[in-house]
């Protein structure tokens, strides 16, 4: 499972250095895309196929669906972990992230790890932490917790 919250750098080459823990877990070989709320979404090759398997289930027929799958398989990119543990962004998804500072926050979500500029980052967390009690009574209505 991919879980915690580290903060790392963006070297001159546009790579980040992945937490150890997240190697382990995440192989030589991975798929970055644009993730939800502005991030930089990171999967193992396993989860990956699993992912465009649930997408590509769904209709063609349908506009919504064919607009995010564009949106996800149009901007995924398969990225090599070298030897010293970084990966590559490539400038397109730093920019759709904003990445452009050289700090960022690497965030595991149980299957996914996700890049966030930490500033953003910051942001995101108050806005979800002031208002956690409410997101934890409404998904326990749905029956989610």
């Amino acid at each position: 499972m991919l879980i915690g919250e580290y903060i790392h750098t963006v070297d001159e080459k546009n790579r980040v250095s992945l937490p150890v823990k997240f190697r382990k877990e995440m192989g030589k070989a991975i798929v970055l895309a644009p993730g939800l709320d502005r991030c930089v979404f990171i999967f193992t090759m396993k989860e990956w196929q699993k992912i465009s398997e649930k997408l590509s289930e769904n209709s063609l027929l349908q506009a919504d669906t064919r607009s995010f799958n564009r949106f996800m398989f149009g901007g995924a990119v398969e990225v090599d972990v070298d030897g010293a543990g970084r990966i590559l962004v490539p400038d397109f998804l730093k920019e759709y992230a904003n990445l452009t500072t050289s700090k960022v926050a690497l965030i595991g979500v149980q299957s996914r790890v996700e890049i966030w500029n930490d500033g953003v980052w910051a942001e995101y967390k108050k806005v979800v932490d002031k208002g956690a009690d409410a997101l934890a009574e409404k998904l326990g209505q749905v029956g989610v917790l």
